[in-house]
């Protein structure tokens, strides 16, 4: 299944997520710090949801309360209740 999210309060625009069976094939991210979107796309790749969402959520970016990776895990949050 692939899900589309638009972040809030990050500099990306759009975040593609394929999953299957609760476990993450690709992360495309449009936008946003390429070395840590790459990196944190590469890094959830082949990991359950549930596990990502706990080792991302609430990761600041700066002095913002939010950042690309807990972007990353509320899209997940969000997948998992309207599964």
């Amino acid at each position: 299944m692939i899900y589309t999210y638009i972040p809030n309060g990050v500099c990306s625009k759009k975040m593609i997520i394929d999953i299957e069976d609760d476990i993450i094939k690709d992360v495309k991210i449009e936008g946003g710090c390429a070395g840590n979107t790459v990196g944190v796309s590469k890094l959830a790749k082949g990991m359950n949801v549930r596990e990502v969402i706990k080792r991302l959520k609430g990761i600041p970016c700066g002095l913002k309360k939010t950042s690309c990776p807990d972007q990353l895990a509320i899209a997940l949050e969000q997948y998992l209740k309207n599964k």
